[in-house]
């Protein structure tokens, strides 16, 4: 007897996949219509990678806000332990790491942490911001 789930569970990894590419190059608009439509704002692929992790690392600040806004978590960590603020702050991508800070990230999440990734790559901008954040 075939599986009557094979064909939605194909479609529903097809849509996946595509959502994944729209935040992995900014195509904002689009994630958001998908959002809008259901796809959970903290969708995550096989690693663990969230949308917001695929956007704040690939550098695109408007998919970012527009996932924030949506309600996506500034603080899921991937498979690996690490934060989108973390991969921002190892991409030295300055407007989402504003961007995360202002909605909570939280820089000593993950390993590593986005704090330890400032000392390492010596970002002390980041490192000051991390200090004066609440």
């Amino acid at each position: 007897m075939a599986d009557s789930q094979a064909p939605h569970d194909r479609e529903l990894a097809e849509r996946d996949g595509a959502v994944f590419d729209m935040a992995r190059t900014g195509d904002t608009a689009r994630l958001a219509a998908y959002v809008d439509d259901d796809v959970p704002v903290d969708l995550a692929n096989d690693k663990g990678d969230s949308l917001l992790m695929l956007a704040a690392y690939h550098g695109h600040v408007s998919a970012v806000r527009m996932l924030l806004e949506h309600g996506a978590d500034p603080n899921t960590l991937n498979e690996r332990g690490q934060s989108p603020l973390a991969g921002a702050v190892f991409k030295a991508e300055t407007e989402v790491v504003r961007t995360l800070l202002d909605a909570g990230a939280d820089a000593d999440a993950g390993t590593p942490s986005a704090r330890a990734t400032a000392r390492t790559f010596g970002q002390s901008r980041y490192l000051e911001w991390f200090t004066s954040s609440p």
